[in-house]
């Protein structure tokens, strides 16, 4: 029998041309399957179209509902399953007229302090900068929920930290009210602290590189705590949780002030800002008729700006140049992971419109 060297060299072509065939469609289907399986923020915490976000560089990046940027948003696994990462360092590009970076979201919505309206949290602080002015009260520090306005002089009745000094253990959560002050000039603005678990913002180094004593009652890097924020008719109920931690509440009247006059500002303002000349008094209805909106994630308080400019927020830390990556390898920046987040507001909201912040 004759066989057709022509028909044979087909077979075999053909046979080929399936082998490979074969052989490709497996990769194929595994780069599908590994854009199916990624993880984004907006599959941990689905609430990401009431809220745009600011990254580290600056920009804004808008709702971040299927996005990532590998050096500032991402997410991350461990044995507590997925979680958001929100990274910042200690230099680069800020957004608005803040000297800070943040990678962080700023509500679309604002509403009015007569409005019920809540942000709840669960996180973990990984990192916060390895270097800075022991003196500064912001150093080593990271904001990680707010609450602000966006009327008048665009003030924050609500800030909330984590700070720890370099060599200790623990380090202290606090929160922080802004003064809404009267009158048209904000220079004399100022914070007061209460603290949560730990210290309070104004206990600071001796000198630049001495460090105050250790909390007892601290928070460490990686330990999961939860807040929760509602403000109905007024009043602003905080409540602050953490397992082996005592749960601690606490209340502020945003429509009617306790600071009007020079005799109300407390001690602690009196030691911290007064002397660099920030002693002003707050308007008798507070925030009563401005919008407010939610912020939340990492804004990290460290930068490298003399402390001979601002004895209380510029930090004189390391920045190498503005250079991410190199603040990164050394452990200047600030690193928090959310777990899990919800946000609630009554439909009685001021406004459904997009709102970009000032981000003081």
């Amino acid at each position: 029998m004759k066989i057709n060297s022509r028909l044979i060299s087909t077979l075999f072509s053909c046979s080929i041309f399936l082998t490979m065939m074969n052989c490709s469609a497996p990769s194929k289907k595994a780069e599908e399957n590994e854009a199916e399986e990624k993880v984004y923020a907006s599959n941990v915490i689905p609430f990401f179209d009431h809220w745009n976000l600011i990254l580290g560089d600056g920009s804004n990046a808008g709702p971040a509902i299927d996005f990532e940027h590998e050096n500032f948003f991402f997410t991350a696994s461990d044995e507590a399953g997925d979680w958001v990462v929100f990274k910042a360092p200690n230099s680069g590009d800020t957004h608005g007229t803040s000297n800070n970076t943040r990678t962080e979201l700023a509500q679309l919505k604002k509403w009015s302090p007569m409005t019920n309206a809540k942000l709840t949290a669960t996180l973990k602080v990984m990192n916060v900068s390895a270097t800075g002015d022991a003196r500064v009260a912001a150093t080593h520090s990271v904001v990680v929920g707010q609450i602000h306005s966006a009327d008048g002089h665009e003030n924050e009745p609500l800030k909330i930290f984590f700070k720890k000094f370099p060599g200790h253990t623990k380090g202290s959560v606090f929160w922080h009210y802004e003064i809404n002050t009267e009158g048209d000039d904000n220079s004399g603005r100022w914070d007061y602290s209460t603290a949560v678990w730990g210290h309070d913002f104004s206990v600071v180094g001796s000198d630049a590189n001495t460090y105050p004593e250790e909390p007892e009652d601290g928070i460490e890097l990686g330990e999961i705590f939860s807040y929760e924020i509602e403000v109905k008719d007024g009043m602003m109920y905080l409540t602050f949780e953490s397992e082996g931690h005592e749960t601690k509440t606490f209340t502020k009247n945003l429509i009617e002030s306790a600071y009007t006059t020079t005799e109300d500002i407390p001690e602690q303002t009196q030691n911290l800002f007064v002397p660099i000349g920030q002693g002003g008094v707050e308007r008798p209805e507070a925030y009563a008729d401005e919008g407010l909106f939610f912020k939340l994630g990492c804004y990290n308080q460290t930068n490298g700006k003399s402390p001979e400019v601002n004895q209380i927020w510029c930090s004189g830390a390391e920045t190498y140049g503005g250079d991410i990556q190199k603040q990164y390898e050394t452990g200047n920046y600030a690193e928090v992971w959310f777990k899990e987040a919800s946000i609630q507001v009554s439909d009685s909201a001021i406004s459904n419109e997009g709102y970009f912040i000032k981000n003081d």
